[in-house]
């Protein structure tokens, strides 16, 4: 089996999450993923082979303007390219190819998949991409949607010629160059019509009468047995719960100020503070012995010890929290994030902050909703629902499609 996916921590993880349970399955698994040293220690780690695609993206997400579309058509030439080369090296012989993260690489790894004669799947780690009359489709650098138009039927169409604008011409050129016929729609293409979707039925639920037979799988967690540090450890054992403060992979502005906002709006609470560094390089602002910071650390077992979670909002974190019935303060700055900001403030288990810079005044006063007995009880009765069972789910499901034996 090969595994194909392109983006940061939040993209790879799940796909080393799912090729972890087939390989206990007996398959024999290869991810194609961004070179970055993070990535290469994780799969090294978990002991699946890495096949190095593309260029390191935490330096691409650091560098680039957000919004930007300065060299955006270079590095989707350069995707496609990968695809249609090292993955398609990677991929001789295998039975099945899975394909995550933006449209030059799932349509890529489907021609891919298409020219080998191999089971193809695209895997979306979100339902925000996935179209469907409930929902607009999300905006595409440079591709703003006409204003005034409301029907999401309309602006998903509108999105499949952007995305045959952006990317058919490369897409089309390389399949040429494999002996392949051009497709008219590449975003469909590289969809299927049978798309499997890796989040929480209860955080994320598919809504019925759409065109696609989505596949729900769960999310593809991957259980992380790594002990905390013991300094941390120290430092969660010395006091009541803290409340962690981290941004993952994204890059923050005026990153020291939003720290400070943050911290002084933890101890307007009266509660000691976690920051994680993360891309955004948060630290801390004083010395005093109320606030500890982490780089990388076990979320499944240091969730569970906080009082709650102020995160930007993206599956990986708020599936983590959800799990730990850790309350939320959901701080969105892009992409899904505004969706599964909205998900947390409507099953109760936390806050959706009101924009992406957040102020010592607004988030206290978003901590205040999410440090309440009630949101805690909620969160709590929430995370007994949340599947654990998602990676298994669709580990077996592939395994079944190709004829592969497993337990």
């Amino acid at each position: 089996m090969v595994l194909s996916t392109y983006g940061a921590r939040g993209s790879v993880e799940p796909i080393v999450g799912l090729a972890v349970r087939l390989q206990e399955f007996g398959a024999e698994v290869r991810v194609c993923a961004p070179p970055d040293e993070e990535f290469v220690e994780l799969l090294a780690g978990v002991g699946v082979p890495l096949v190095p695609v593309g260029r390191p993206v935490r330096q691409l997400v650091t560098s680039v303007k957000p919004g930007s579309t300065v060299g955006l058509a270079q590095r989707a030439a350069e995707l496609i390219a990968a695809q249609f080369d090292t993955v398609a090296t990677a991929a001789e012989g295998c039975d099945a190819l899975v394909a995550s993260g933006p449209l030059p690489v799932t349509a890529g790894a489907r021609s891919v998949a298409e020219k080998l004669g191999i089971r193809y799947v695209h895997a979306s780690p979100t339902p925000v991409l996935l179209p469907s009359p409930h929902q607009p489709p999300p905006a595409r650098r440079g591709r703003p949607m006409p204003p005034g138009v409301t029907d999401n039927r309309a602006l998903w169409d509108m999105d499949a010629q952007n995305a045959n604008e952006m990317f058919g011409a490369a897409i089309n050129a390389h399949r040429a160059s494999i002996g392949l016929p051009p497709v008219d729609n590449v975003r469909d293409y590289a969809f299927t019509d049978r798309p499997w979707l890796a989040t929480d039925p209860t955080l994320s639920p598919w809504p019925e009468l759409t065109d696609l037979d989505v596949v729900q799988t769960g999310a593809w967690i991957r259980p992380d047995e790594r002990p905390l540090p013991p300094e941390l450890v120290a430092f969660l054992d010395a006091g009541a719960p803290p409340v962690y403060v981290g941004f993952g992979s994204m890059p923050i502005a005026a990153s020291k100020d939003v720290s400070r906002a943050a911290i002084e709006a933890i101890r307007a609470q009266g509660r000691r503070a976690i920051v994680s560094h993360g891309w955004a390089g948060l630290d801390l602002i004083d010395d005093q012995d109320d606030c500890f910071a982490v780089g990388e650390a076990n979320h499944q077992a240091l969730f569970a010890r906080v009082a709650a979670v102020v995160h930007h909002g993206s599956a990986g974190p708020t599936t983590t929290a959800a799990r730990a019935g850790a309350p939320q303060v959901v701080v969105p700055q892009g992409a899904d994030q505004p969706y599964w900001a909205e998900r947390v403030t409507d099953l109760g288990i936390g806050v959706a902050h009101d924009g992406p810079t957040p102020t010592t005044e607004s988030l206290s006063a978003a901590l205040k909703t999410a440090l309440t007995p009630e949101t805690r009880a909620r969160a709590r009765a929430v995370a007994g629902t949340i599947r654990t069972d998602g990676a298994t789910v669709a580990a077996k499901l592939l395994l079944d499609e190709v004829g592969g034996e497993r337990p």
